[in-house]
Order: structure tokens, then sequence, then C-alpha cells
């Protein structure tokens, strides 16, 4: 179990190629506007299929 956990941290300090900090921000940038727009996207579906049902019933 300890060799484990030493192989564990020797590869995340040694061998894990992590993302630069501009590489993460335009990531996270890209996460938050398809989250926007994908939230914009279900709303107006949802209105759209609200308005429909209210002038059938």
């Amino acid at each position: 179990m300890v060799d484990y956990f030493k192989r564990s941290m020797k590869e995340l300090t040694e061998e894990v190629t992590w993302p630069t900090w501009a590489e993460l921000q335009k990531t996270t940038v890209v996460v938050i506007a398809g989250s926007v727009f994908l939230a914009c996207l279900i709303a107006l579906m949802d209105f759209i299929w609200v308005n429909v049902l209210g002038v059938l019933y």
C-alpha cells in the first residue's frame, strides 16, 4: 500500500503534464461559454414548448 502511494506521488509530480495557466483559463472560458449557450438553448426550447402547449390546450 505504501508503495502504491509512493508511485502515485511520483507519477503526479514527475510524469504528468499539467496545463499552463493560460491553457487553463482558455478552457475554462470555453466551458463557461458552452454552458451558458446550452442553458439559453434549453430555456428557449422550454419557452417555445410552453407556448405551443398553451395554444393547443
